[in-house]
């Protein structure tokens, strides 16, 4: 098991350079200057916009400042935006909790009542109920979440007065509850679909008959031998989840005014501060990497018959 975790962490560094040299290109490719758009409508002198590029290091080659910054990166330096002159590392640190409190909310509430609902709907497959469940999630996947972001607005906000129409306290649970719902609605959908479509494959499988005819408690089949194989693909849908918990947070934040990532990428990408967005992606995908990762690791304790050397 040591082995193979050293192996994967060791496999993580090339994919992490690959995928952080791609945003870091694309960012490159974007039109506009970032140095020109800080002078605004103002007449400039073109020497005074070199001089700045030339102290940030702009007119260098594009693997030289990428080689910068992987450099800084490694040393806990994420850089310095260009028109605030602030670290990007104190942007990151304000924004980031807020998106990793409204992601944790909305994953919470993914695997208790979607993996619920499957567990319902998988037991009694072709009943009234899973029919139910099928049409309901077949909604939620064919529904843009900011559609899902205004109805749940106007319904639960203006017209019963429950809740306030945009986040005010970050940090409030009541207030992350409406756009934590929003968020995870997908992936719920998707949880549900997954555990219903593999507890009605497995409820016919000849282990489920021999602990049946075993006259194993009903409890002891469904909850130990039904719900552990069957959770196994819910299990690596939900690991690559939590990245797009967050990245999908972006049009959940701006519907909101949560002022996490959504926020400070819609922002940098405004201003065009390719090493905010460069930054925040970075972090995404450390996440992506370690929860796929985690799942990995997840499937020996779900199926003993999994073992890595």
């Amino acid at each position: 098991m040591g082995r193979y975790v050293a192996r994967r962490l060791l496999q993580m560094i090339p994919v992490f350079i690959g995928s952080t040299l791609l945003i870091f290109l694309m960012m490159y490719a974007l039109p506009g200057d970032p140095v020109r758009a800080l002078m605004g409508e103002q007449a400039f002198d073109p020497s005074v916009v070199e001089n700045i590029r030339r102290d940030l290091g702009l007119d260098l080659p594009i693997w030289q400042q990428y080689a910068n910054y992987l450099g800084g990166l490694v040393q806990g330096d994420f850089g310095t935006e260009i028109a605030s002159q602030r670290p990007i590392a104190d942007i990151i640190a304000e924004a980031f909790p807020v998106t990793i409190r409204l992601t944790l909310f909305a994953f919470t509430f993914t695997v208790l009542v979607g993996i619920g609902l499957g567990v319902i709907a998988g037991l009694r497959p072709d009943s009234v109920r899973d029919r139910g469940l099928l049409t309901l999630t077949l909604v939620l996947i064919s529904m843009p979440s900011f559609v899902l972001g205004y109805l749940m607005q106007y319904f639960f906000a203006f017209q019963l007065q429950l809740t306030t129409p945009t986040v005010q306290d970050s940090e409030s649970i009541g207030d992350l509850f409406l756009p934590a719902i929003v968020l995870g609605s997908l992936s719920l959908a998707y949880v549900a679909r997954l555990t219903r479509t593999s507890m009605a494959e497995n409820l016919r499988a000849d282990y489920m008959r021999t602990a049946v005819a075993k006259g194993l408690p009903r409890g002891r089949i469904v909850g130990v031998h039904l719900m552990r194989n069957s959770l196994i693909p819910v299990v690596t849908f939900l690991g690559t989840d939590i990245g797009n918990l967050m990245t999908g947070a972006i049009v959940t934040e701006s519907i909101f005014n949560v002022q996490g990532v959504g926020d400070a990428i819609f922002e940098a990408l405004t201003r065009r501060e390719g090493a905010t967005v460069v930054g925040i992606a970075s972090l995404i995908v450390i996440v992506y990497l370690l929860t796929s990762l985690l799942v990995d690791l997840l499937y020996a304790v779900l199926d003993p018959r999994i073992r890595y050397a």
